[in-house]
This record gives C-alpha cells, sequence and structure tokens, in this order.
C-alpha cells in the first residue's frame, strides 16, 4: 500500500475526531462536517475501485440512519447534527459492521452520559472552568453525542473492508 493510499486511510478518522471536538466545544455539529464525510466517501470509494453494488449498500445504510436518526431528532431525541454525522460515519462503516458500530456508538454513549453525570455532581465554583466546560457542567447544557458517534465510529473503522480496498487499489 502506497503513502497515497494510507493517506486516505485517515481521511475519516480526522472528520470524525474534527466532529468529536467540534461538539465538545460548541454543541455543534456543521453541517459541512457531515458533508465533507459524506465527499469523502465517494471520493475513496472512487479511487480505491469499491464495487458499484457495495457503494449503492454504503448509501443505503447511510439513507436508513439518516432517517432513524431525523426521527429521532424529530422527537427531541438527538441533535440534528448527531443524526446526520451518524447517517454519514455509517457510509463508511457500511452494513457488514453497522451492528457493532451502533452497539459500540451506544456503549460509548452511555459512558458519556455517566462521566457527564459525574462531572456535573462536582462543584462548579472549584472548578476554573473555560466556557465550553461550564454550560457542559450545567444540568440543561446537553450532552456531545457526536462524541459517542466518533468513538463508536473510529473503534469499528479498522474492522471494515477500506484497508483491503486501499491495498488492492495501489
Amino acid at each position: 500500500m502506497g503513502v497515497a493510499s494510507y493517506s486516505l486511510l485517515l481521511v475519516f478518522p480526522a472528520a470524525m475526531a474534527y466532529a468529536a471536538a467540534s461538539d465538545l466545544l460548541t454543541m455543534r455539529i456543521a453541517n459541512s462536517v457531515s458533508l465533507v464525510i459524506v465527499a469523502a466517501f465517494l471520493g475513496v470509494a472512487l479511487i480505491a475501485g469499491m464495487p458499484l453494488q457495495d457503494v449503492l449498500l454504503h448509501l443505503a445504510v447511510g439513507a436508513a440512519l439518516l432517517v432513524a436518526g431525523m426521527l429521532l431528532f424529530n422527537l427531541n431525541l438527538v441533535g440534528g447534527g448527531d443524526a446526520k454525522l451518524l447517517a454519514a460515519a455509517a457510509l463508511w462503516i457500511g452494513y457488514d459492521q453497522l451492528l457493532p458500530f451502533l452497539l459500540c456508538v451506544t456503549i460509548f454513549g452511555g459512558v458519556l452520559a455517566l462521566l457527564l453525570l459525574a462531572y456535573r455532581r462536582l462543584p462548579a465554583a472549584a472548578l476554573p472552568l473555560p466556557a465550553w466546560a461550564v454550560r457542559l457542567h450545567t444540568a440543561g447544557g446537553g450532552m456531545p453525542y457526536g462524541i459517542a458517534i466518533a468513538a463508536g465510529a473510529l473503534a469499528v473503522y479498522p474492522l471494515t473492508s477500506w484497508p483491503a480496498l486501499l491495498a488492492m487499489s495501489s
């Protein structure tokens, strides 16, 4: 596998790390982040020579999670950015690793919720906090679920077909 192929393997993890950091600091995941992840998927799939049938299956998985995410968003259970990030990540994860991905996202989300609850029990006056940490400390401050989505995606990403596909393309 050449240097160019190795660098393509970093596109998705870098975008997911950026999304997680953005969600932590601002409680927002910009549409542009999800669009970059989708565009990168299409570009890397083309470069890697992913068969059309596989591309369509990945797109179907992403579309299904986008619909499910938007339903959860309409019920005020998740943020819109979280729903779009989950769908964009699912493009890269694909059908074969979808259940492990969703399980990891759920587990990381539960751990994140427990950590956030413990953090909110600490006395705020004892902590010199930047604005984003104050917001997280506030009971109604929400939860940056993009962190759990990114962690789940990064945990499962090495199990996907991308490394082998890119190795064959170089």
